[in-house]
């Protein structure tokens, strides 16, 4: 575009968006924001997809935006169409994923006076989101945008929101030409000094342990996770979020620490000398009673954001800047190490101690699915998964090894019941060529089924799984366990979910058989559409390891059906027996 001309402003928001990449949103029209979608209707370069409820725009956009690494994008209306926005946007906040929601508000002479459908959008969403920006003209909306899209990428990202009133979007002015669209710094890397003190600890370190958190696929730190942790020879353990940033099947990889992490990587944590937090917060579910985590261990911290430094563990060397040019930086001052007695003891706690083993039944379990599926997911070229809150998630965190990085999508610091089904849809238009599965809950599933709509609407060949066991899982687990078999509303009924696939189109079957599940789970990875599957698990299994609460790591309760003492084997050469 060249020069000045008249445009209104909700073109200049479309311009705008195109400017910076943006070529999918995810959204629901309603009046206030009506002068954008007449104006969208003019730019068929940007593809919209329908949510069935503005939340599903909020958690398809975090979806998309974490298989992408660009800004995620949703758009709602005023009042209502706004508040429903808010849990996905506070979602994003906590697992730093970037978003821009645009919001239609009220038109200015209106605004405090509760007109129809107005509401604060910018005081509600402050606590939630990075920062907001009320456009009170149209002159202000296009540096706005680019600054929003600033903000939410860089440092820590996060949620941004853009209130637009409608009479500023209809408002026509004379446009000037669009200034470039925001373009990163290079990336910061830790101060030389703490890098050095960093690699001094780890060199001299006997018991050094990796951490892996979702600050690895911010910032595409996979090689370089990977070559340190070859180059010292270290275990990599990680976060829920850290799910695929190591490859699982590595000889050096020992999946998932915390509340529902394996036991030897919490018994490792315990035995450690030196721990390494790579892009991760320390937060509650990983470390256990505070004052308890890594008591035998410094602690290196690396993270973009220095405010994380000292909040949950005692750091002894903070690295604040990116992970991935930090790992750089790092890697030329390590020494090259063996560790042969240190991993033999790891590889002992993992024999000894099968934490993924799954229970003998005869009937369908979420651990034997899940164990079919992985056979399916290890193998796939670029699969992605999703899941939902509950004990589904642990379960397929715990059992499915994905083969390549940055393909693992879960609600983490809001846990938020409902995610999964919006998230596939923005995971499948984020990877449209990628098989994508969705591990669901029977609970977590009814909060958001209305999206199966989208999902036809969109022709989107999802494959969602469903572990129906009539219960609210997690919940029932924890009222079995720490309140006396009190099951109160825990119990509940779900509609025939074969039917309701169907009725939206959608082919789906259900497995009560467990000798039913390999073949079930090949028809949908073979199925060009999307396709459902109804698995009626047993409705009582419990999630372990568990770290009870109040609990250290050092006190991870194990699955008491799979513990056996099994003999020691030597997988490598070093330590001959423990205690």
């Amino acid at each position: 575009m060249d020069g000045t001309m008249q445009k209104i402003g909700a073109s200049v928001v479309c311009e705008s968006l195109i400017n910076e990449g943006v070529n999918v949103i995810f959204g629901h029209p309603g009046g206030a924001i009506l002068p954008f979608y007449d104006a969208l209707w003019h730019y068929p370069q940007i593809r919209h997809v329908l949510v069935r409820h503005e939340q599903a725009a909020a958690h398809a956009a975090e979806a998309y935006a974490r298989l992408t690494g660009n800004v995620g994008v949703c758009v709602a209306t005023s009042g209502p169409g706004a508040t429903n926005l808010m849990t996905g946007l506070t979602a994003a906040k906590m697992d730093s994923t970037p978003i821009v929601a645009i919001t239609g508000q009220v038109a200015r002479p209106f605004m405090g006076t509760e007109a129809f459908q107005e509401c604060d959008t910018c005081g509600m969403a402050a606590p939630v989101v990075k920062k907001t920006y009320l456009v009170m003209s149209p002159e202000e909306i296009a540096p706005t945008i680019r600054e929003a899209f600033r903000v939410a990428k860089e440092g820590r990202p996060g949620p941004v929101l853009v209130d637009l009133p409608k009479d500023v979007q209809a408002e026509s002015f004379l446009f000037e030409e669009l200034e470039d669209a925001w373009h990163p710094s290079p990336p910061v890397v830790a101060d030389a000094e703490s890098v050095l003190e960093a690699a001094r600890l780890i060199n001299e370190a006997e018991r050094p342990l990796l951490i892996a958190g979702r600050g690895v696929h911010v910032s595409g730190a996979w090689d370089e996770l990977q070559e340190v942790a070859e180059h010292i020879n270290a275990p990599v353990l990680n976060t829920l979020h850290g799910t695929s940033a190591f490859p699982r099947h590595h000889n050096l990889g020992y999946g998932m620490l915390g509340m529902h992490g394996m036991y030897w990587s919490n018994i490792a944590t315990t035995e450690a000398d030196l721990i390494v937090g790579v892009g991760m917060r320390f937060d509650d579910r990983v470390i256990g009673r505070p004052g308890t985590f890594g008591e035998n261990a410094k602690i290196i911290h690396m993270d973009i954001e220095p405010s994380q430094f000292h909040k949950n563990v005692k750091t002894e060397v903070a690295l604040g800047g990116d992970v991935k040019a930090t790992l750089g930086a790092l890697l030329p001052l390590l020494d090259r190490n063996t560790h042969f007695d240190w991993l033999d003891r790891m590889r002992y706690l993992e024999h000894k101690h099968p934490s993924i083993d799954v229970p003998e039944s005869d009937v369908v379990t979420p651990q034997y699915v899940l164990r079919e599926l992985n056979k399916l997911v290890e193998h796939d070229t670029d699969p992605v998964v999703i899941t939902g809150v509950g004990q589904h998630q642990m379960w397929a965190a715990q059992f499915l090894f994905m083969p390549t990085p940055n393909s693992f999508v879960s609600s983490g610091g809001l846990g938020v019941m409902g995610f999964e089904v919006p998230a596939l849809i923005g995971a499948q238009v984020a990877r449209p060529n990628s098989r994508v599965w969705g591990i669901c809950g029977d609970g977590g599933f009814q909060m958001t089924l209305q999206e199966l709509a989208t999902i036809a609407q969109e022709h989107l060949p999802v494959k969602i799984c469903i572990m129906n066991n009539g219960y609210l899982g997690m919940v029932r687990q924890w009222q079995e366990l720490f309140y006396d078999h009190h099951y109160k509303s825990v119990s509940m009924s779900g509609p025939d979910y074969v039917k309701l696939a169907e009725a939206y189109g959608i082919p789906a079957v259900c497995v009560e058989d467990k000798h039913d599940v390999g073949m079930a789970l090949a028809t949908a990875a073979r199925h060009p559409g999307p396709y459902l599957i109804d698995f009626r698990i047993s409705p009582e299994e419990n999630v372990y390891p568990m770290v009870p609460p109040g609990a250290s790591l050092a006190q991870t309760v194990e699955d008491p059906r799979v513990v056996h003492y099994r003999e020691p084997v030597h997988i490598i050469e070093g330590l001959v027996s423990y205690p």
